[in-house]
């Protein structure tokens, strides 16, 4: 679904990569762990540790390459649209290697990798199953995709992506609402099976580095969820069964 007609606030809206081209600078400072990194460690298991070769998808500033490092992975290559942002991730020195590509079509070598990462990319992709599909030609049999993202919960209250100028204005990045079920029969139709999930609540935790989301507290903000690739990788969605 296009997000355009659930959007509560009306902020001029921008494409992903001139969007996350101008955030780059500052998107650390507003897009904290509680988001993203929190969830993704509820989800991993002592695999990841063992996961020698990783393509971190939409990999933007590095924040989820420097958790995988510090977790004890191999070797990492990022993967994002924009250059701003490899630039961001090249500075924190946790990539082996930094690819400007879509994270649909990466030209990177086919079941070359134990684990592919997404974190907070999935809500500006039109449809799922071209990620889903590139993800299944990434990995290799039982390899995983571990995947955090902006709960559908949130966007479906009309609030989307944004970003604030320097002038202070707020900007929309372009986004899209994909409901559970889309993921399920995106990945389904791909070989993967459900490992594990988790949901994220704006909590004591989350008002406490951001107090002004207190009125949302209790509300699914984020989730993290890890696919196991149960089928040879065919790198192109299948009719589900």
């Amino acid at each position: 679904m296009n997000f355009d007609s659930f959007d509560a606030r009306g902020y001029p809206t921008v494409s992903v990569r001139d969007g996350y081209g101008e955030w780059a600078e500052t998107y650390e400072t507003s897009v904290l762990d509680e988001m993203d990194i929190r969830l993704l460690k509820r989800v991993a298991g002592p695999w990841l540790a063992e996961a020698g070769m990783v393509a971190d998808l939409a990999c933007g500033t590095g924040r989820t390459g420097q958790w995988l490092r510090a977790a004890g992975v191999g070797s990492i290559t990022g993967v994002d649209i924009t250059p701003q942002m490899l630039a961001a991730a090249e500075a924190k020195s946790v990539y082996d290697r930094l690819v400007e590509a879509d994270v649909t079509a990466t030209g990177l070598d086919r079941s070359a990798f134990d684990l592919c990462t997404l974190s907070l990319a999935d809500e500006h992709l039109p449809s799922l199953s071209p990620l889903y599909g590139e993800a299944a030609r990434l990995l290799k049999p039982g390899g995983r995709f571990m995947i955090a993202g902006y709960h559908p919960h949130f966007l479906l209250m009309g609030l989307g992506t944004h970003f604030h100028r320097a002038d202070g204005s707020a900007v929309g990045i372009r986004s899209y609402i994909h409901l559970f079920s889309d993921h399920v029969a995106a990945a389904h139709g791909c070989g993967f099976v459900l490992e594990s999930f988790e949901e994220g609540l704006i909590d004591a935790e989350w008002i406490a580095a951001k107090p002004k989301w207190a009125r949302y507290e209790n509300r699914p903000v984020s989730y993290a969820v890890v696919w196991r690739l149960d089928a040879p990788s065919a790198g192109a969605p299948q009719k589900v069964q």
